[in-house]
């Protein structure tokens, strides 16, 4: 965390209640995690990133009562009463959104949800999650950084379509075009070529070539051969390209713009967050491609002191959750120990381990780094 922080051996029971020392100067931070069923191991994460944050600040007035939500809708509700009848008005997690929406009874409680999801929140809940704002927003600055003037955006037509317009509008990021696109690899091709006016350039090629050949030009051999080795003629009317997708989905979109002749060598291919997939490393064919995300180094030294403690690499929600401990930490020591949950509700900027944060509108937004993946290696532009 910050440069005052130091190593102490605090002692903290995962299930049951912490040291009880001066109860007028104490903290206490309600953690809603999965502790059982299928998602326990991620809460396990979270639960053992907690115990990092607290000896790394050094500060025995931070106590935790970690409460099981079985990612359960209906338990964590439960759970988040049995806090609330504790006192304590300041809990982090849950997890995931779909846990989060009978919280707003709870009014009592200031959750900071890891979510990225900032949709419909009740005003007692806070996005911490990395959103499509603070990803939008830092593509925004290297489009700007390229002089990039016509850039279309690539949307799969799936559930968190919202939260991507969203992120358009408090980025006030402008597109020349948007597409929605269907995830089916059949009808996807079709819509790319559709986008990239791919069968028109196809013909402009093929009609060329045959205009060479009947032309008398003296060296129209030399021409054919060349144009021959093309697969469409004429210029696309963009030069980068936004796809908001992940994974399989991703790489599929990719290689359709491949088929189309669209090269990630001529137009700039960005996406959003990928967490450092190192399947995108390994994939030269996609290369280069771009994408904003936390800074890396931070990220890879956290993973080394985590596993040496742990024996096992964390998930990325884990370095999310200790620098929500060190946001807290920093809270309490600008304001009363009653008052940091309502800290949340004003603006407040904070700078952790995943990089710069700023508190507003429910939501935290993250100052963000930018990633470069080419000839398969990673490297930061910002």
């Amino acid at each position: 965390m910050n440069n005052f922080f130091k190593i102490l051996l605090f002692i903290f029971l995962i299930f049951k209640t912490s040291i009880s020392f001066s109860e007028n100067t104490k903290i206490k931070i309600g953690v809603l995690v999965p502790l059982s069923g299928e998602n326990a191991s991620l809460g396990e994460q979270i639960i053992n990133s907690i115990r990092m944050a607290l000896i790394d600040i050094d500060d025995n007035k931070l106590e935790i009562y970690p409460k099981d939500t079985e990612s359960d809708p209906n338990i964590t509700l439960r759970s988040a009463l049995e806090l609330e009848k504790m006192g304590i008005n300041l809990v982090i997690g849950p997890i995931f959104h779909e846990n989060l929406i009978y919280l707003k009874e709870v009014e009592n409680i200031t959750f900071l949800s890891l979510t990225n999801k900032t949709l419909d929140l009740p005003k007692n809940i806070i996005s911490s999650g990395i959103n499509s704002t603070s990803q939008l927003r830092t593509i925004k600055k290297f489009l700007k950084l390229n002089e990039i003037k016509k850039t279309i955006l690539l949307i799969p037509d799936l559930s968190y379509d919202s939260e991507i317009k969203k992120g358009i509008n408090n980025s006030k990021l402008k597109f020349f075009k948007e597409y929605y696109y269907n995830i089916e690899p059949t009808k996807l091709t079709k819509q790319i070529e559709e986008i990239t006016n791919y069968e028109k350039r196809k013909q402009n090629l093929l009609d060329e070539i045959s205009r060479v050949e009947n032309s008398d030009d003296i060296d129209k051999e030399k021409k054919i051969e060349n144009l021959k080795k093309k697969y469409t003629l004429g210029t696309l009317k963009f030069d980068s390209i936004i796809i908001a997708d992940f994974e399989e989905s991703l790489k599929s979109v990719i290689t359709s713009l491949l088929y189309t002749d669209v090269s990630p060598k001529e137009k700039f291919i960005i996406t959003l967050n990928q967490w450092f997939d190192e399947s995108l490393i390994n994939e030269i064919n996609v290369q280069p491609i771009y994408y904003p995300s936390i800074n890396k180094k931070n990220l890879d030294n956290f993973i080394l002191k985590f596993k040496k403690k742990f024996d096992y690499k964390p998930n990325h929600l884990s370095l999310l959750t200790y620098d929500l401990v060190g946001l807290i930490y920093f809270l309490s020591l600008k304001n009363e120990t009653l008052e940091i949950n309502k800290s949340f509700r004003t603006k407040n900027i904070f700078k952790g381990k995943m990089g710069i944060f700023e508190i507003k509108d429910n939501r935290i937004n993250h100052q963000l780094n930018f990633y470069e993946v080419s000839n398969g290696k990673l490297k930061e532009i910002f």
